[in-house]
């Protein structure tokens, strides 16, 4: 099933390019009562919802996707987990490019471990991206996103694939600095995703996910999910071993080679086998905004 939230928080089930309005059965979702428990309510109750979902689904008719304003397909996760320098092909650009490391060793996955990013940068497509003042280099990387489906610890790679509740396409916007990643890559606007959550059952085999970038129709990035150096089970076994991981926490699980800096008015445009196109424009904050 491929889910997307979209206008006014609206949910969808989206068949091929229509998306079908199903947001009346999000009130059989369980009442909540404070402290509300981490995680997105909404993922953590989908399997009691599914059999409502697709009834809903097949009994609405669908709107063209491309008429409605896509959010991010996760509403509320507890945390967005990231794996920085997470193939060899970006290691070695990020260590020949003065601009990416600006004079910093760049090392390993193995040696950084993962790092957090800021639940406020998170925003869907329809929000695009925004760009801070200054005139620091803000690159584009795209990333296949693994988002969880229960809660759990201590998660073996070989039992990793069982806590997923699905993927989408993902933005790792980030300044280029020497500041910590987790300040660089947390601007509000900073992690894009979707257009839609496809679920699980749907991507069988995440080992090969092809994925690629353009920016005003110039490919940046092509690769595939083969050439991650920690694969997903072992991205999210190795994250399971610090965090506990709840329904609807994002993992982003690092970007190919072939990232480079965008400027107000670019249309980023990624594509993922199976996970749609995530079309983005990208723009200078707002005066009124840095005023508020």
């Amino acid at each position: 099933m491929k889910l997307c939230r979209f206008d006014q928080n609206r949910l969808g089930v989206v068949f091929g390019d229509r998306v079908h309005d199903v947001t009346e059965v999000l009130e059989h979702l369980p009442p909540l009562r404070w402290p509300v428990a981490p995680g997105d309510h909404f993922i953590r109750h989908f399997a009691a919802l599914k059999g409502s979902l697709t009834h809903a689904a097949e009994q609405r008719e669908g709107r063209p996707v491309s008429s409605v304003s896509l959010l991010s397909p996760v509403a509320n996760p507890s945390k967005i987990i990231a794996a920085p320098v997470n193939y060899a092909k970006h290691v070695a650009e990020a260590r020949a490019d003065v601009g990416i490391n600006f004079g910093t060793d760049v090392k390993t996955i193995d040696h950084y471990g993962l790092f957090l990013k800021s639940n406020t940068s998170l925003v869907g497509p329809a929000e695009g991206v925004r760009l801070p003042e200054g005139d620091r280099r803000v690159d584009h990387e795209v990333e296949v996103v693994v988002v969880i489906g229960e809660e759990c610890e201590g998660v073996a790679e070989k039992h990793a694939l069982d806590v997923v509740f699905g993927y989408c396409l993902g933005l790792d916007m980030s300044v280029r600095g020497t500041e910590d990643r987790s300040w660089r890559k947390s601007y509000d606007s900073f992690t894009v995703l979707g257009p839609h959550l496809v679920t699980a059952d749907e991507i069988p085999d995440p080992s090969d996910l092809h994925m690629s970038l353009n920016v005003n129709r110039s490919v940046r990035q092509d690769a595939s999910t083969s050439a991650l150096i920690f694969d997903i089970p072992r991205l999210i076994s190795y994250a399971s071993a610090a965090y506990r991981l709840y329904p609807g926490d994002v993992i982003m699980t690092g970007t190919p080679e072939g990232v480079g800096p965008v400027e107000p008015g670019d249309l980023i445009v990624a594509k993922g086998a199976g996970l749609g196109e995530l079309a983005v424009r990208v723009r200078r904050r707002a005066r009124e905004e840095r005023a508020a």
